[in-house]
């Protein structure tokens, strides 16, 4: 009995090609990996050398400053800076400060509650002229807010209410990009399942919204929030327009018109320095306490 040994045809296709042993596999991948590190570590460094040197600049005083001694050990007069930035002035600093945390904090609470409610309002309810209206928000979107410094300064002097704080406040509260994030992170939060759920058991619009839609939107809101809130807290052109009473200015512009001083009397160097490190805290708080909400916030709607 003879076998037949099965010959492979000639046109048969053929594998890929095998790769010469001994061959890296991962050295491209590695390489890669590499330069992504290289380029984040680059970028690290250029957001952290400003910081650590305010946060060592803060510690000396004007000799040290314009000696260029910040990286020495000697002379150590944070506690002396500190001291000295409250009582300047009669202590101005502090109200800036208790300033910037009404506007930003009420501010952006009070203008996070319209924008997500707006932008809820245009994603799950139909209404004449619904897109034509969010196209003037996206429009609002892309007009840069110093633009809009002048009109409403003209506004605010004809119904009497330049140099005070509601002249400040209450431009702050309504934010476009607020309400085109807050649709987008409704349509991704909220499904329109569970609002039809609600009203078959007997709810009203409103207490939908406030039992239901907005528990379910909590990071979206938390997400909202910061961005206003750093908007709101870096806000420098309106309230320069806007204000005259140092008692009223925001931290932003107080320091600036130390700083501007400082050319005259260089006392106020070291001032603006501490005053700048101290500035940032809030934010940094806000950010790492709320980091969590925000991050999910960030990624809403983007898997459906």
């Amino acid at each position: 009995m003879t076998t037949t040994t099965p010959t492979t045809p000639v046109n048969a296709p053929q594998g890929p090609p095998a790769r010469p042993l001994g061959k890296p596999f991962g050295r491209s991948k590695l390489t890669s990996r590499g330069i992504a590190n290289a380029v984040v570590l680059i970028a690290a460094l250029y957001t952290m050398l400003p910081a650590l040197w305010l946060l060592l600049a803060s510690t000396k005083n004007a000799d040290a400053l314009f000696g260029s001694d910040i990286l020495s050990f000697g002379d150590f007069s944070f506690g002396r800076n500190l001291s000295d930035l409250f009582s300047m002035d009669g202590g101005l600093y502090g109200e800036w400060y208790v300033n910037s945390l009404l506007y930003a904090v009420v501010g952006a609470l009070v203008g996070s509650l319209i924008s997500v409610a707006a932008g809820y309002a245009f994603d799950k309810y139909e209404f004449r002229h619904k897109e034509k209206l969010f196209g003037l928000v996206l429009t609002g979107v892309m007009v840069p807010p110093t633009v809009l410094a002048l009109p409403l300064y003209l506004v605010a002097s004809n119904i009497g209410m330049v140099n005070t704080f509601w002249s400040v406040f209450i431009p702050v509260l309504f934010n476009p990009f607020g309400v085109y994030l807050a649709r987008l992170l409704s349509s991704g939060y909220v499904p329109n399942e569970v609002l039809e759920a609600s009203r078959v058991d007997g709810a009203g619009e409103l207490q939908t919204y406030v039992r239901v839609s907005l528990r379910m939107l909590g990071p979206g809101f938390v997400t909202v929030f910061l961005f206003q809130l750093t908007a709101i807290w870096n806000n420098f052109f309106l309230p320069m327009v806007m204000l005259s009473d140092q008692h009223l200015y925001p931290l932003s512009l107080g320091l600036y018109t130390w700083n501007s001083a400082a050319t005259v009397s260089p006392e106020y160097y070291p001032l603006v320095v501490i005053g700048s490190l101290l500035a940032v805290v809030p934010l940094i708080v806000a950010f790492v306490m709320l980091q969590r909400y925000w991050k999910s916030g960030l990624t809403a709607g983007s898997v459906k």
